[in-house]
């Protein structure tokens, strides 16, 4: 056979010199070859070839063609060839192990295999065909479609294939109308656009192989497995849940509507932050978006009395991408679904939106912009220092787009301490006053550390109730083991709306026990509408997930008022120790909170919020990591000595944070910002606008395609981030559809799991064996995959090969400059030769989401970098050597 237009010519030599030619009819295909032919015929024309070169005529007995009509054509057949050659690369033929080969045959598929099937090994020296797939059909389109759909079903993962360009070719519609011709690739520019491979089968392999070597993303530890293992799992609803009182009256009157309805309310009125705030605070932010969404409908089936569900925001958005390879948008979409009748609320740092610095006012108006529309309803508005310029820009955003805005008052100090000369009851009635007459709903009382006592919460509320004709929302934590009565007092004094957990993830670092506080409340005309029996049922479903995430505790077992004295937020406690322990410092755990207090008054007493307390907990971090106190800061800068401070403290003196209260103390200013001139206004100001399209085009390269608006957004807040997440997805696929088991622990060999990488469609995974270290540091990692053997290599991080320490930088030698801290490089700003000014950046360094920005100690010229982007340095060790300039 070879190629034609529009028919074979079957070409056969008589033994007796003379000459026959048969022609059978047949339409334009991929290539025309003697399958085809048989196919239609249904002769064997191998078996033919042979009898007439064995001796025997056409119309011998054996093959039996007397003249044309005996050869009789039935329907129509189209051939395809599949090579191992990557259409993306010119069909440069490529090589290597298959570790996956699945063929798709059935009626009217014939499959004559070349080199192929799992663990074979592709040879650069010999032909790339693996299989030619024959279809047979009534016509054309039968044929082709029977091809295509035969084409699609194949499953060939370990080498480069032309699949994508075959089924292109096979859809097309001049091919299927039979007017092909010889230019028909050159002019159809469209066969050589591919879809992106997904692979979700071997990416979900790796992740799982990953996790069992090396631990779950963002740990590098392999964690035990609680005993026993319970997994709870919620039953399911089919039944929309009920639509919620406030929900419905906001629906119908709006965001007015709903502040004057929570005013006339005597129902003492909750908001549930088991799914935002109190995972937050008690597991690190963990709790993975399917075990929230798993709970989610019953909880609102059994309390339809809630004023809102707090989900998200906060440090979800960022531990989403960083930790649980999440997109945090697509938790909020699917929580929205589950719960489409009740006021879903997040909490937005004002001009610092999801992340820890300011953005420009482009970025936060379309970050509240998505949310809105997202799902959003309630947003608490807060500015770490008070600092209203920085709150404003997100509440007008947020009234312009239809949705309540709660604004926030964030509490620090003691308004009944007679010595308090700073945080007084008259501080926080005028900021009521001035959110009032910004437009606010609601006025939030936001307590992050759970400083506000019993009795100061009771005088607080009743003033701040006079003061100004809004619904007053109070938000605590528990640490200090008074929140409950905190809350009881608060009751009393008229607060309108509490925050409240469910008591089996309540109490420690998190909010007070909603089920304490209802059943406190049993007969008082403030008494909740909420179910106590069903509070109980949900509180026995956390309890058990809880186990599960025993990995992410914060480790405080009781409850404190050690809080009064060091004030760490609940929200950061449990990160900060987890955090200190990786840094190698958690036998100093009692230290740093002590140096924590310290900090806090060497800065003036912050509101410490995120991100002030950010600021706090690094600079803690960095004195107690280097050995370093206050006095010898103090005596450094009088020698001249420079220091490098945590990015935090930089930006926080610099003003990108805001304006504190009664300012910033001078003297530490200026030692931190090394003389340069700090800002006196709202950051955002004269910040230039975000350059979406720009960005846009970096976003493409990265993800292969035009990134989508929530997408954008997403890398204009955490564009290192993002692009980590977006790469990490695009090697291990989505981890959100792997089980909870798995994903926190790995599995064990004989282990089973599923995973549904999309409705109807499920993977049964087993793990069937373990392979040994390599030199390499890999192993081989065996699984079942729906019963067909796979395997995938992972890298042990725990054999990764032994590199030599990296030697430290000399003290006595200026121009030798040190890690200040323990972290992984992120970027190198100069290359050996540069010319460098004192304070110019050198470098920067993170570790566990604190960055710091190693400049450079004296004029002169770069003599080599020691370190490269993603190098790991521990304290002191040498990254950059400075010969110092000439006189």
């Amino acid at each position: 056979g070879y190629e034609s237009a529009g028919t074979v010519e079957f070409l056969v030599e008589e033994r007796d010199g003379e000459h026959e030619i048969y022609f059978i009819e047949v339409n334009t295909r991929i290539q025309v070859e003697h399958t085809v032919t048989e196919m239609i015929t249904g002769r064997d024309l191998i078996k033919a070839m042979i009898r007439i070169a064995a001796g025997d005529r056409l119309d011998d007995k054996s093959i039996a063609i007397n003249e044309q009509s005996d050869l009789e054509c039935n329907g129509q057949a189209v051939q395809a060839r599949v090579t191992t050659e990557d259409p993306e690369n010119q069909f440069a033929p490529d090589s290597g192990r298959i570790i996956t080969y699945r063929s798709a045959a059935g009626f009217g598929i014939r499959l004559d295999a070349g080199v192929g099937g799992s663990g074979s090994e592709i040879l650069p020296h010999y032909d790339s065909m693996l299989v030619k797939v024959s279809a047979w059909g009534q016509d054309l389109a039968e044929a082709a479609q029977r091809l295509g759909r035969s084409l699609v079903e194949f499953r060939i993962r370990g080498v480069k294939t032309n699949l994508p360009f075959l089924q292109n070719v096979v859809r097309h519609p001049k091919f299927l109308s039979g007017s092909t011709h010889t230019r028909f690739l050159d002019e159809t520019p469209e066969l050589f656009v591919y879809p992106r491979r997904r692979d979700r089968g071997t990416k979900a392999l790796t992740a799982l192989g990953d996790i069992t070597v090396n631990g779950p993303p963002g740990s590098t530890v392999c964690f035990a497995r609680p005993e026993p293992l319970i997994v709870p799992k919620a039953r399911e609803i089919k039944e929309t849940p009920p639509t919620t009182p406030a929900y419905s009256i906001f629906e119908k009157e709006g965001a007015e509507g709903l502040s004057k309805w929570l005013l006339n309310q005597t129902e003492l009125l909750i908001t549930d932050t088991t799914f935002r705030d109190a995972h937050q605070s008690l597991l690190a932010t963990r709790v993975r978006t399917r075990d929230l969404l798993d709970i989610a409908p019953t909880t609102a089936h059994s309390l339809p009395g809630l004023f809102s569900y707090e989900m998200w925001g906060g440090a979800t958005f960022d531990v989403c991408m960083r930790f649980l390879q999440e997109d945090p948008w697509g938790r909020l979409e699917r929580f929205r679904k589950k719960v489409p009748g009740a006021l879903l609320q997040m909490l937005l740092r004002g001009a610092n939106a999801v992340g820890y610095t300011n953005y420009p006012d482009n970025v936060v108006r379309r970050f509240v912009e998505e949310a809105a529309s997202a799902g959003i309803d309630v947003f608490r508005i807060f500015d770490a220092l008070n600092y209203l310029p920085n709150m404003e820009l997100a509440m007008e955003e947020v009234a312009r787009s239809g949705k309540i805005v709660e604004a926030s008052i964030c509490y620090t100090g003691d308004v009944l301490n007679p010595d308090e000369d700073k945080y007084t009851l008259d501080y926080y009635k005028n900021l009521a006053k001035e959110l009032h007459s910004r437009g606010a709903h609601i006025i939030n009382i936001k307590d992050m550390a759970g400083l506000l006592k019993p009795y100061s919460a009771k005088v607080l509320v009743e003033e701040l109730k006079a003061t100004v004709d809004l619904p007053i929302h109070l938000h605590t934590h528990d640490t200090s083991g008074n929140g409950v009565a905190m809350l009881l007092m608060a009751a009393e004094a008229g607060v309108d709306v509490i925050d409240c957990a469910i008591s089996s993830m309540a109490g420690l670092t998190s909010q007070p026990s909603m089920n304490a506080v209802v059943t406190a409340l049993r007969g008082n005309p403030r008494q909740p509408q909420l179910d106590t029996i069903k509070l109980e049922r949900l509180a026995e479903h956390w309890e058990a997930l809880r186990e599960i995430y025993y990995p992410f505790e914060s480790g405080l077992k009781a409850s404190s008022t050690d809080v009064y004295n060091h004030e760490i937020p609940g929200g950061q406690y449990s990160n900060l120790r987890p955090r200190a322990i990786q840094l190698g410092l958690g036998d100093r755990w009692t230290e740093i909170k002590q140096v924590y207090q310290r900090v806090d008054r060497e800065l003036g007493r912050l509101v410490k919020v995120t991100p002030t307390s950010k600021v706090v907990a690094d600079f803690s971090m960095f004195l107690v990591q280097n050995d370093l106190s206050f006095e010898d800061i103090y005596e450094m800068a009088e020698r001249g000595e420079d220091i490098d401070f945590p990015q935090s403290v930089v930006d926080f003196f610099y003003g990108k944070m805001g304006q504190p209260y009664q300012g910033f103390p001078e003297r530490l200013q200026q030692i931190v910002l090394k003389g340069k001139k700090p800002l006196t206004d709202r950051a955002g100001k004269d910040m230039a606008d975000y350059d979406w399209s720009e960005n846009a085009e970096k976003l493409e390269l990265l993800l292969g395609r035009a990134p989508d608006r929530r997408e954008a957004v997403s890398f204009a807040l955490y564009p290192k981030v993002f692009e980590g997440f977006a790469r990490t997805i695009e090697e291990f696929g989505e981890y959100r559809i792997l089980e909870t088991v798995p994903f926190l622990y790995g599995m064990e060999v004989g282990e089973e799991t599923s995973v549904e990488i999309e409705e109807g469609k499920t993977l049964v995974v087993k793990l069937v064996a373990l392979g040994e270290i390599g030199e390499d540091g890999t192993r081989q990692v065996y699984f079942e995959l729906n019963g067909q053997p796979r395997d995938v290599v992972i890298v042990d991080k725990s054999a990764e090969l032994q590199i030599a320490g990296r030697p430290k930088a000399d003290a006595t030698r200026p121009g030798q400059v040190g890690a200040p801290m323990q972290g992984k490089v992120v970027t190198v700003a100069v290359s050996a030769g540069d010319i460098v000014l004192r304070g110019d950046t050198l470098l920067s360094t993170e570790a566990m989401k604190m960055e710091t920005t190693i400049t450079a100690p004296m004029d002169g010229t770069v003599r080599s970098v020691e370190v490269a982007e993603g190098n790991d340095v521990a304290s002191g060790d040498l990254v950059v050597v400075i010969d110092a300039k000439e006189d």
